[in-house]
């Protein structure tokens, strides 16, 4: 089908039989519809001009769409019979596309920690806010996704900022066609559907999450912006993930990080810390990965998690600043399947560390791979001091 006959056939479809549009209209439908290279000077050379940047729409064979066609006097009477049912709102509020908000089921996704009283929550259906708090890379967002991947519910996911504020949440005007119109936010698209609203990286927002405070009770939303309550539907439940507790990062390693407000802190019913896989855990996410990527190597997998064990320890006992995490190690796992060099795969995923921390990450790995246990090393050495000091005691 030719770029005119798509054009006629979808301009048809918005604005009705031989209607007479605007410059601008006829390049908003020209872009939704993907077309290149045909523009509104082809069509007024095609003789539809109707003077002041204006083109009046030919008739065309609708037959050819598989789109009804709605005509100008049917898209009146739809719109004078919603007016007469809530004629403060319905030219003003823009309504959202349907769509699958249901998240994609992740290929090698092992179930752990809390994802059992994660899914209780969603299955009861009752409203009761959730605060997921852990380290960078240890499967909290993923747990939740996956949970409501599971169940069939639908989630949206708002990634918080510093920048993130009431307009970005609760919505706010925007230019729609040349119109002005309110579209709603992501809360507010939440709160309609009864679905899962997912506050991610919630610690990195200011104290202009504030706005939702009713929200979090569980209670409706009033728009200011358009003078308009929104009530939510049943099902409806707000989560947040989080690098800390709310209370900032200390320690720096997590730098943007702010100190959320008490009073926000306290709307969350339960806060749940979410730690690092167990080594059994952990090593069936690497060989989910492995399958995942096509390239499976038990031995390695043993060793990545006996690696990322030992420096855990060391980085808990205040001995390393680094970690790696279960995020980190899934990153190995693609790049060996892209290189088929163990060594190589390591060096390229720790090379964002600094150098003194890279190297000794190596040189660890190295050991493992060469069947020396560190742990085991440590607890000898444990024991010996221990034995010392009891020698010393006798005296």
């Amino acid at each position: 089908m030719k770029a005119k006959e798509k054009f006629l056939i979808e301009a048809t479809k918005q604005f009705g039989q031989n209607a007479v549009i605007t410059k601008t209209q006829v390049q908003d439908t020209l872009k939704s519809l993907g077309i290149m290279g045909f523009g509104y000077g082809h069509l007024v050379q095609a003789g539809m001009s109707a003077g002041n940047e204006k083109i009046k729409l030919q008739s065309i064979d609708v037959s050819k769409s598989d789109v009804a066609v709605v005509t100008k006097k049917e898209v009146v009477k739809e719109v004078v019979e919603k007016t007469t049912q809530d004629n403060a709102t319905v030219n003003l509020v823009m309504g959202s596309d349907i769509q699958n908000l249901i998240p994609s089921p992740f290929e090698g996704f092992v179930s752990w920690g809390h994802h059992s009283t994660i899914k209780q929550v969603v299955k009861s259906g009752m409203f009761y806010p959730i605060f997921v708090t852990g380290l960078s890379g240890n499967g909290k967002t993923l747990m939740i996704e996956q949970v409501h991947a599971e169940l069939k519910k639908e989630l949206i996911r708002v990634n918080i900022t510093i920048e993130t504020d009431e307009d970005d949440l609760l919505g706010g005007f925007r230019l729609v066609n040349g119109e002005t119109k309110f579209v709603p936010g992501p809360v507010i698209e939440a709160m309609q559907r009864g679905c899962t609203l997912l506050l991610d990286e919630c610690d990195l927002g200011s104290n202009k999450l504030m706005c939702l405070q009713p929200v979090l009770e569980g209670k409706g939303v009033y728009l200011k912006k358009v003078n308009k309550w929104i009530t939510p539907k049943s099902g409806f439940n707000v989560m947040a993930t989080a690098n800390t507790k709310g209370k900032g990062s200390e320690d720096g390693r997590f730098i943007g990080t702010n100190i959320l407000n008490e009073a926000f802190l306290e709307r969350f019913a339960v806060t749940i810390e979410q730690p690092y896989a167990s080594n059994t855990v952990e090593k069936k996410i690497v060989l989910g990965s492995m399958k995942k990527y096509g390239s499976v190597d038990e031995k390695f997998a043993t060793n990545l998690v006996q690696w990322s064990e030992v420096i855990r320890k060391t980085f808990y006992d205040g001995g390393i600043d680094e970690v790696i995490s279960t995020r980190r190690l899934d990153h190995i796992v693609k790049a060996f399947a892209i290189f088929k060099d163990k060594m190589k795969s390591i060096e390229l995923c720790v090379a964002r560390f600094d150098e003194d921390t890279k190297v000794s990450f190596l040189d660890l790995y190295s050991k493992i791979d060469a069947g020396v246990d560190p742990l085991a090393e440590n607890k000898e050495e444990e024991e010996v001091k221990k034995e010392i000091v009891d020698d010393e005691n006798d005296f």
